[in-house]
């Protein structure tokens, strides 16, 4: 318990092992790991952006970008990349990773991966967690970047300030198939790789759906970017900070409540194993009778 206090303190003073170790105790649920939780002081005026989109859109260039502008103006950001898991030993694949290698060693800077472990909708388990620790430490900026699983991706809109969406020229014809998925959970649009053919095209179509969806306080921007040059990433900087300034209030109740919805359900499935479950239909497979949702109200729902 000693241990865990001066842990937190420290972690509440910035120090960056501190907060290594706090999302290492969290993320495998050592002991003390709820202490931690339910100790932190979480500063919620830290904007936490989340990044998404699918594979190959260049998430990775275009936060590494951002990184670049946000510590040019010596500003403090938290990486939270979100990987797939490994099928061999459980743990992140951490490929993406290198692209930003170039920021490990800027004390301004922290990053850190975790593996999804088999959870859907492109986020971790702990994400919630884990990015409430973060903002227990001193930082502008947390920008997690989630997997790029394309319709699935939506659980970022129940944890991020402002959700970017990255998206590429070569998605054009696929513009009317996802729009009633991912499309849908856009605070911004970035058109990256916007260099490539059909670029402005795709930009007008995608800023079309925009303009037809119901008016709010927010007009969603559709930016044009090109992230190995640099392009329209202060643009984008620009966009967040004021989507952030026009929802902060409107948004936090029900960020808390996708939160804590969350939180409850991760819980509550942990009394569930699905290897158990698989054993106990085994034994009653054979059962001429045998009905999947009668198991399921008489053995768990009772």
């Amino acid at each position: 318990m000693e241990m865990h206090q001066t842990l937190i303190e420290q972690l509440h003073k910035g120090d960056k092992k501190a907060l290594a170790r706090c999302i290492t105790i969290v993320e495998n649920e050592l002991d003390g790991y709820e202490n931690i939780l339910t100790s932190l002081k979480i500063n919620s005026s830290i904007q936490v952006i989340g990044v998404t989109g699918p594979p190959g859109a260049g998430k990775s260039t275009l936060i590494n970008s951002l990184i670049k502008n946000l510590t040019a103006q010596d500003k403090k950001i938290g990486i939270l990349a979100i990987d797939p898991t490994s099928p061999f030993n459980y743990g992140s694949l951490l490929g993406d990773r290198l692209r930003m290698a170039e920021h490990f060693n800027n004390e301004n800077v922290f990053i850190r991966s975790i593996a999804t472990r088999g959870s859907l909708g492109g986020l971790s388990a702990k994400t919630i967690e884990i990015t409430d620790i973060m903002r227990s430490c001193y930082f502008d900026y947390i920008i997690v970047e989630t997997v790029g699983v394309g319709q699935s991706e939506i659980e970022i809109v129940g944890l991020a300030d402002t959700t970017v969406l990255v998206l590429v020229p070569e998605a054009g014809d696929d513009v009317q198939a996802i729009k009633s998925g991912i499309m849908e959970i856009a605070d911004i649009f970035v058109v990256n790789k916007s260099d490539r053919d059909g670029a402005d095209t795709f930009i007008k179509n995608i800023s079309e759906l925009v303009h037809s969806k119901p008016l709010s306080n927010w007009n969603i921007p559709v930016i044009k970017a090109i992230a190995t040059k640099n392009e329209g990433v202060e643009k984008l900087i620009e966009q967040i900070n004021e989507h952030h300034l026009k929802t902060e209030n409107n948004k936090r109740s029900y960020l808390l409540a996708e939160k804590a919805y969350r939180l409850i359900q991760n819980h509550k499935m942990k009394i569930f194993s699905k290897q158990e479950l698989k054993t106990e239909i085994e034994n009653h497979l054979n059962d001429k009778d045998f009905n999947l949702y009668r198991f399921v109200q008489e053995k768990y729902l009772k």
